[in-house]
Parts: C-alpha cells; structure tokens; sequence
C-alpha cells in the first residue's frame, strides 16, 4: 500500500504530463440557478492557460469564448454583444457559470485538478482506492480519490498507475465548495482523458456535465485561435475583474 501521499501527487503530475493540446467536441448540459442549457461545444486547450470554447447550434456557432492566457474575450453571436477584458475568473465565469483560472479550467477539462496550498498531506486506502488529503493553513481541506489501474493491481506500490477519479475543496467549516468527477477514461496516443466530467460548483449553484464525443491530442492550433476580433456590427463591452 502507497504510503507518501506527496509521492502520489507527483506521479499523477508525471502521468498526465507529456501533451502540449487537445482538440475535442463534447456534449455539455449545465444546470444552473437559471434552469438547464445544453449544448455541443468545440474546444481547443492549450497548457497552461490558452483555450477556445464555441458552443455550436444546429444553424452555426452561438458564442465563441477565447483566452490566450491574459486577454479574453467573448462573442455571444445571438444577442450581438462582443465583451473583452482580462482573463481571470469573473470573466471566464460570464460564459463557464464556474468560478476558476484559465489554467484551472484546462487541468479540470482534461483530468487533472488544481491544488490547495498544503502545510498538511496524508494518504490513505479506503473502499480500494487511495485518498490523498491536503489540509491548509486555514483549516480547508481537498480530497482526492486515485484509483489503481487494473493492470498494475499486482505491480508494487509505487509502480502502480494512479487515475484521478475525484477532487473535492471543502471550507475550514466543512462546507463543499466544489467538486469535480472523472469517469470513462480513453487512452489516446498514449495519454488518458476522461470522457465524462462532473463539475459541481456549490458557490455559484451550477452544476455542469461534459461528455467528450472526440478527442485528439497535440494538433496544429494557430496562435490566433486564442484571440478575436468583434464582428462587424457587434455591441463592443469592456468586461472588468469585479
């Protein structure tokens, strides 16, 4: 049995590395104070921060979001309006309904998660599968469940390959904050994804569900995929971090 949980971490960290991108379409439902929307999104993610999302209808794209990183901006086609600011969580939140970093969204997307700064970590084995605890200073705690693949279940400990199934962030009181959820993984050219994604994010009330129809990794990605421009006729809108 693993006893090191930062040796844990870091072997995650070593089996999801190794790709530069990923190109995807996905089938998103999002159930939000607002009621449920769904849709097809084509995504393009680039480490560590750049991403594109276009959220597709049956009579073309109804908004487009990119970030390279630093600047974003999103066109929502059907109303006509073209915001642009910074990137940071406010901004991304617009379009997403979740609260999080354009690095964050890239690691949760593609079945990795962010971390809490830690002064405390401990593992643990529960129901066959490992639990790595991070505790911070201020008492909130993140829980993350690995599982073992099948193949290494008679490998030594620290041969087995890990699989990211569950990260969950709790306030020093207990209460969840958010938690993701990765399932139906696919090995593609050597690298594993999770097919469905689970996002709960109780702070903001929304809920959102990926399921991945395509998937390939390290294509040609055009730098200018991660910026745009408005669209003649376009409502233009400054969107601030606050």
């Amino acid at each position: 049995m693993r006893t090191d949980a930062r040796q844990a971490l870091a072997d995650h960290a070593s089996r999801h590395s190794g790709w530069r991108s990923i190109k995807a379409e996905a089938r998103v439902t999002q159930w939000g104070r607002g009621g449920r929307v769904r849709g097809t999104v084509l995504m393009f993610l680039e480490r560590p921060n750049r991403a594109r999302f276009d959220v597709m209808t049956q009579l073309g794209p109804a908004a487009v979001l990119t970030s390279d990183g630093e600047s974003f901006q999103l066109s929502d086609l059907r109303e006509g309006v073209f915001l642009y600011g910074p990137t940071c969580p406010e901004n991304l939140t617009r379009f997403l309904g979740i609260s999080v970093d354009a690095d964050d969204i890239v690691r949760l997307l593609t079945g990795d998660t962010p971390l809490i700064e830690a002064v405390e970590q401990h593992i643990e084995c529960r129901d066959g599968r490992y639990v790595v605890t991070l505790v911070a200073a201020d008492g909130a705690t993140q829980a993350l469940v690995f599982s073992v693949d099948e193949a290494d279940r008679d490998q030594p400990p620290d041969a087995q390959r890990l699989t990211l199934r569950r990260s969950t962030v709790r306030a020093p009181d207990g209460a969840k904050k958010w938690e993701a959820r990765y399932d139906e993984h696919v090995v593609i050219d050597g690298h594993s994804f999770p097919t469905e994604v689970r996002f709960i994010d109780e702070i903001n009330g929304v809920d959102t569900s990926v399921r991945v129809k395509s998937i390939s990794v390290d294509p040609v990605v055009p730098d200018e995929a991660f910026q745009q421009a408005p669209r003649p006729g376009m409502s233009v809108e400054l969107a601030p971090c606050s």
